[in-house]
């Protein structure tokens, strides 16, 4: 799959092409539907399907300070966009100038101009332009004047987790805080998942004899409620069962929250320095605090044997 930062990227020679446009965050099931009709629109007519996305998010140049949580990186987004068969993503950098086009200039600049589109796919609430005045009904009747076709895609309703709401990042973002990971597995087809670079802790797992990769995780990234997870740890290609812990460590009066993941029964890993990816498959418990390490070390036992137990029948990570 092509990738693309900017409208200057795009090769001098792109012919047509079918185009979604969307923030895309996580690529949740809603998401892939828009991309599957997108990629099978494509196919039929013979052009390539792209993506265009938007880096940051465009509520932080239009609100600052508001930057919602991530659910996934760019690099994350692009892969699981490949694996819908996308054949190019074009990330478009969000300035606050861009965010003064109106959607009739992001129609010619980006559509027409620079992806020569021939169909353009969108759920039917989509909105672009500035101050979000363009939407699915404007871009079809600019559709005629610049011969591209709009097909508008209704989102799958979510299931007992999102109460009948449409799949939407909103709603597992939501999720994610309240630690409903399973919940939020449902929207988005797979764990959620986070990412980052394993750094030196207080390395008191190590000396209780659970020791954990302490996730430096990236800017804006969505991370579970404080507690204690089942799921995957991810280095360099393999996946390893994992229990994983959210929070502060109030055990020893810690302040900052730390996403740690012990990968169960292995031992002599060395992973500092190294981005690895965790995967939250379940919630096992609460954060807690014990009235003595003795206890803690029993609860961690019985936390690590739960989580070996769930992940376990869950069967092996994507």
């Amino acid at each position: 799959m092509q990738r693309w930062r900017g409208l200057e990227d795009i090769p001098e020679d792109w012919g047509r092409s079918v185009v979604t446009i969307g923030s895309y965050d996580g690529v949740h099931r809603g998401h892939q539907l828009i991309m599957r009709h997108a990629v099978d629109r494509a196919r039929e007519l013979g052009v390539p399907a792209v993506v265009v996305t938007f880096d940051p998010h465009p509520s932080e140049v239009v609100r600052p300070g508001s930057h919602p949580p991530l659910l996934a990186p760019h690099h994350r987004r692009a892969e699981l966009m490949a694996e819908q068969g996308v054949d190019a993503v074009l990330i478009l950098p969000f300035t606050t100038e861009f965010s003064k086009l109106s959607p009739a200039d992001f129609v010619v600049k980006v559509l027409v101009d620079k992806l020569h589109a021939k169909a353009v796919v969108e759920g039917p609430n989509f909105r672009f332009g500035h101050k979000a005045a363009g939407n699915v009904e404007f871009l079809a009747e600019q559709g005629k004047v610049y011969d591209f076709e709009v097909d508008v895609v209704d989102l799958y309703v979510s299931g007992e987790a999102g109460g009948g709401e449409p799949f939407s990042s909103t709603l597992t973002r939501r999720l994610v805080a309240e630690g409903d990971v399973e919940g939020a597995a449902e929207i988005l087809g797979r764990p959620h998942r986070v990412e980052g670079v394993v750094v030196r802790g207080a390395q008191r797992g190590r000396e209780m004899g659970f020791p954990t990769a302490n996730v430096e995780t990236l800017p804006h990234t969505a991370i579970p409620a404080d507690g204690v997870y089942a799921g995957w740890l991810h280095v360099e290609g393999e996946a390893m069962p994992a229990a994983i812990s959210v929070g502060t460590n109030p055990q020893f009066d810690g302040t900052e929250r730390t996403v740690e993941a012990y990968a169960i029964d292995r031992v002599g890993l060395d992973l500092y320095g190294l981005h690895v990816a965790v995967d939250f498959l379940a919630f096992v418990r609460g954060q807690a605090r014990f009235d003595t390490l003795d206890a803690l070390l029993v609860q961690i036992g019985e936390d690590v044997k739960r989580c070996r137990e769930l992940v376990g029948a869950a069967g092996s990570a994507e």
